[in-house]
């Protein structure tokens, strides 16, 4: 019996140390850290990111801030004319949706007529409309807002209606611009006025106040001001 009981009893505690050592281990492995977890450590800025460091709070840079557009209409009627060069005017306009509505109600549907830019001489006149030296008209399209205009004439003042025209003739102005004056396409025939030198300058001061006079030297610093850097008296060029 004594036999028998000792072999049993050898197994039983080899079973207990296995499974106790099993359970050790697998405490151990529990309490080890997981290869996420070691970089972490090494790296602790690899935990965890917050939006302000992935997203910096810094205003943008003022290249970068969106751009401001102007707007393409403003909702007035209104026409402006201006003078490019001698031979060129330039025209832009803007017909808002109520007065083509006042216009088809006067005068007819605004489909059965075609724009018309009319081009007046109004040179040396007080234009109302009717008495222009001679006009000449343009046809456009009507997704047109800007014109370029050749003139031809320098030195002539004129004016542009914007209007429709029907297919009887009848011409319709829906605005009127400003008048504008083309310059001229040659020198003036004005002569410059003779320019005084310094030593005119300076003689007629002296007799005025006096060499000794103290509003002397005021008197030639505010000259100075206003004499070109370029102007020299004759014969006398500065030294360099």
């Amino acid at each position: 019996m004594t036999t028998f009981f000792l072999p049993w009893t050898i197994v039983m505690i080899a079973i207990i140390t296995i499974v106790f050592l099993g359970i050790r281990k697998n405490r151990l492995k529990a309490m080890e850290p997981s290869p996420v977890e070691g970089i972490n450590q090494v790296i602790p800025d690899l935990k965890e990111e917050f939006s302000s460091e992935l997203t910096p709070s810094v205003p943008f840079p003022e290249h970068q801030l969106p751009k401001e557009e102007l707007p393409h209409s403003y909702g007035i009627d209104r026409m402006v004319l201006l003078a490019r060069d001698p031979y060129w005017l330039y025209a832009y306009w803007e017909v808002t949706a109520t007065k083509m509505v006042e216009f088809t109600s006067t005068h007819g549907a605004w489909e059965t007529s075609w724009p018309v830019l009319r081009v007046y001489d109004v040179t040396g006149i007080a234009f109302n409309g009717q008495n222009a030296n001679q006009y000449i008209d343009i046809g456009i399209n009507d997704q047109a807002d800007n014109w370029h205009i050749n003139s031809g004439e320098p030195d002539r003042t004129f004016c542009v209606d914007l209007g429709r025209q029907f297919p009887d003739g009848r011409f319709i102005t829906i605005l009127r611009s400003n008048t504008v004056t083309t310059p001229r396409a040659s020198l003036s025939d004005r002569e410059d006025e003779e320019w005084m030198w310094i030593e005119g300058i300076y003689r007629s001061i002296r007799y005025q106040y006096g060499i000794s006079s103290p509003l002397f030297a005021e008197e030639i610093a505010e000259r100075a001001r206003t004499i070109p850097l370029e102007v020299s008296s004759p014969g006398h060029w500065p030294e360099y």
